[in-house]
């Protein structure tokens, strides 16, 4: 079995900001040369979550919303009182949603529906240089 790391560097806006890793993600599997393993994405960091979803406008835009709705960004959060930073909700977001995702690869592919991509969701209240773990391991 091989095990092998990547890295996928990117800019983000904050504030929900949502990206489709999926072609970056299928590259390094392209790239590793598994036939048939996993790519487990994985994001350091407390405030940013990795998942799926189809990644077209308005289904971006509902997700914000929801997220929205259920940790309201411009509430009292106990976090806020402690540093003073103002994501106390970014990091609740990205506690809900976490911080990684396993995608099965079969046949050297990424195993996804046809209108699912693998997605970095910025929640801090800020612009951040993001770098994100892609781990592949499988067969050769």
């Amino acid at each position: 079995m091989e095990v092998k790391n990547y890295r996928i560097s990117l800019r983000t806006a904050g504030g929900t900001d949502i990206k489709d890793l999926t072609p970056e993600v299928a590259e390094r599997v392209r790239e590793s040369e598994v036939r048939n393993g996993q790519a487990l994405v994985f994001v350091p960091g407390a405030t940013g979550a990795v998942t799926t979803i189809e990644y077209e406008p308005g289904l971006i835009r509902d997700l914000k919303e929801a997220v929205e709705r259920l940790l309201p960004g411009n509430r009292a959060y106990h976090h806020n009182e402690r540093w003073g930073d103002g994501n106390g909700h970014s990091h609740l977001r990205a506690a809900l949603l976490g911080p990684s995702i396993s995608i099965p690869i079969v046949d050297g592919r990424l195993v996804l529906g046809t209108w699912q991509q693998v997605v970095f969701i910025d929640f801090d209240n800020r612009p951040r240089d993001r770098s994100l773990l892609v781990q592949i391991s499988g067969n050769i």
